[in-house]
């Protein structure tokens, strides 16, 4: 049974991407990585349901989503863009396998960074990022999500790529084997992997071909 939900506030992250700070159910519990299924509470959207990870940590009194909005073409992201403080979203059970196993290499493709918010901000609260790297593709630099978060993020290493803006001064690399080979000195590390399924699933074979262990990647399945 769904649960509904108000949204608070929304703010922006980058051109296409925003918060979304929503009301957080009595008893309601998940795990930083995990997810939940939403659907915008309006007549034509409510049996329309997307999975996306909280960003919050678990303690805190609200809910966070970090949503990229498609905006090219009509669907949940895009009505969900149309979406303010005062309108009601519907929760689902909470789900999810990207979860922290100790430290290691994360590397996401876009809006893949998502689920490893939360990990990284926990983490970090902690003080236990000492050692963790997080690698990010995507089209531009402005595309980037929360950068200047995670850069200030005391013991994280980040290296960002683009693939699609000649003119900026970041790496202009596609995350492959080679990519691998010439950034990552020890495949005996964790690897978190989150991004399109044909970028996770060539990254898969491409950590196992250079021997890292495959009980060692994680990935949401």
């Amino acid at each position: 049974m769904p649960t509904r939900v108000q949204i608070l506030k929304t703010e922006m992250v980058t051109h296409n991407v925003r918060h979304y700070r929503v009301e957080k159910p009595k008893n309601f519990h998940f795990a930083p990585g995990q997810a939940t299924e939403i659907s915008i509470d309006k007549p034509q959207w409510r049996d329309e349901k997307r999975p996306f990870t909280f960003t919050s940590l678990p303690d805190e009194p609200t809910l966070e989503f970090t949503i990229k909005s498609y905006l090219d073409h009509p669907g949940v992201t895009s009505a969900l863009w149309g979406c303010e403080a005062g309108d009601y979203l519907l929760l689902r059970d909470v789900w999810g396998t990207m979860q922290y196993k100790g430290v290691g290499t994360f590397i996401a493709g876009g809006a893949g960074v998502t689920p490893f918010i939360a990990i990284l901000r926990s983490l970090n609260a902690q003080g236990g990022l000492q050692g963790n790297r997080l690698i990010v593709s995507n089209q531009t630099e402005k595309d980037i999500i929360l950068r200047d978060e995670f850069e200030t993020m005391d013991g994280l290493e980040t290296l960002w790529t683009v693939t699609g803006d000649p003119k900026s001064k970041l790496l202009q690399e596609r995350i492959d084997t080679g990519f691998l080979k010439e950034h990552i000195a020890d495949f005996g590390q964790n690897f978190y992997l989150c991004g399109p399924d044909a970028m996770v699933k060539d990254l898969r074979t491409s950590l196992e071909a250079l021997g890292a262990d495959v009980s060692a990647v994680t990935w949401e399945k």
